[in-house]
């Protein structure tokens, strides 16, 4: 069974499951789908792709930090958007998160998400060095 954890300074999940959970046995560390919620659940950047593809990262980049990983670690991600109009401007903004390699990426366009404010949501995968690894409560 994985090893699962809510990483703080995020809002708590609110279905059944993790913000991140390890592979047993393992660094690599899989990230829950993040949207664009700040930590007390409040929807940021309503309307705004940029602003909420900038948001989203953040989460990623905090639920990194608490399993000891960054950015850089992320090996792949997965990205859903309502709207396909908006790739330069997701483009733009996960230029400023990932530098090369990039991860390897899949980028799909859905219906909905969960809440209709949302416009896009990511999950990744990292890979994180052993003597970097935490494993929050």
């Amino acid at each position: 069974m994985a090893d699962a954890f809510d990483a703080p300074g995020t809002v708590k999940p609110f279905g059944i499951f993790s913000s991140a959970a390890w592979q047993p046995e393992g660094k690599v560390l899989h990230v829950s789908g993040q949207v664009a919620q700040d930590a007390t659940g409040s929807v940021m950047g309503k309307g705004d792709i940029r602003a909420q593809t900038r948001q989203v990262l953040e989460n990623i980049r905090t639920v990194l930090a608490a399993g000891g990983g960054t950015m850089d670690d992320v090996a792949r991600v997965t990205v859903y958007v309502t709207d396909m109009s908006g790739l330069g401007q997701i483009h733009e903004v996960r230029g400023q998160y990932f530098r090369r390699p990039y991860p390897a990426s899949t980028l799909v366009e859905v219906k909905r998400l969960v809440k209709p404010e949302y416009l896009i949501e990511i999950d990744a995968v990292a890979v994180i060095p052993a003597d970097r690894v935490k494993r929050p409560s």
